[in-house]
């Protein structure tokens, strides 16, 4: 994992909300950690050593250190950079999905809008593509689409998501209370599912007679499909994400090596 320290205005400030305190060698690397980057040991921007060295150091397993990262990343001492491994981008911007898309569009500049199609529960056998190692009966399904406005027409239907989370905590009642500020990103966060890892996939996909509808496209128009499915740095599934994009707007990038 590629960790970069962040600057002053995003560390911990008073009167942010505290978590529940750590406990063993996990709190032992938040700590140490947190020290040296409060005492200035490390540049703003620079790298922290990767999770093989720091678990070598701290002799413990690289989930133990991936856990304490995300301890950092909540206390807004550190972030994740974005940009190794598989990434999605929109008319030239790179999508992040810790921040979720809607801010990554606006942030780009452009004019988008998302339609909820709705917010339901349903069992495993309707949720689309979901890898068999997930272990879930039941889940709540949020499907959106996004329409790209432009100067000189209607808006366009650009993509076609469907988010299913497990229904745990707050989240059980999520199709009768609704996503908190309409982000399905911070109703994630609201009931403590933050992505730490996972795997996203892609391929092309033929638009079937449902899909073309809801996109206003002829059947068997080819899209850029993706799945995306995610956990928490303990392994706990938070978010398995099939979008069908316009292969006009997108692309799928993949970085490799390790930049200097």
């Amino acid at each position: 994992m590629s960790i970069q320290v962040d600057p002053p205005a995003d560390r911990l400030t008073v009167g942010q909300p505290s978590r529940p305190a750590l406990s063993g060698k996990r709190q032992t690397i938040v700590e140490t950690l947190a020290h040296r980057i409060q005492d200035g040991q490390y540049e703003h921007g620079e790298k922290l050593d990767g999770e093989l060295r720091l678990a070598e150091e701290f002799g413990v397993s690289r989930g133990t250190v991936r856990q304490a990262l995300s301890e950092l990343k909540h206390r807004r001492l550190i972030s994740t950079e974005t940009g190794r491994g598989s990434f999605v981008i929109f008319d030239g911007h790179q999508m992040d999905q810790q921040r979720g898309w809607a801010q990554s569009l606006a942030d780009a500049g452009s004019e988008i809008t998302v339609d909820l199609l709705g917010i339901e529960r349903v069992d495993t056998a309707a949720v689309p593509l979901l890898p068999i190692e997930v272990h879930l009966d039941r889940g709540i399904a949020v499907r959106r689409v996004r329409r790209l406005h432009l100067p000189d027409g209607p808006p366009v239907p650009v993509s076609f998501e469907c988010a299913t989370v497990p229904p745990v905590g707050t989240l059980a009642d999520l199709p009768d209370s609704g996503l908190v500020d309409d982000s399905l990103s911070a109703t994630r966060a609201s009931a403590g599912l933050i992505p730490d890892h996972g795997i996203q996939r892609a391929d092309v996909h033929p638009l079937d007679p449902r899909e073309s509808a809801i996109l206003a496209r002829v059947e068997g128009t080819a899209f850029l499909r993706t799945t995306r499915t995610s956990y928490t740095a303990d392994g706990r599934f938070v978010e398995h994400v099939v979008s069908l994009l316009d292969p006009d707007h997108f692309t799928l990038a993949l970085s490799f090596g390790d930049p200097r």
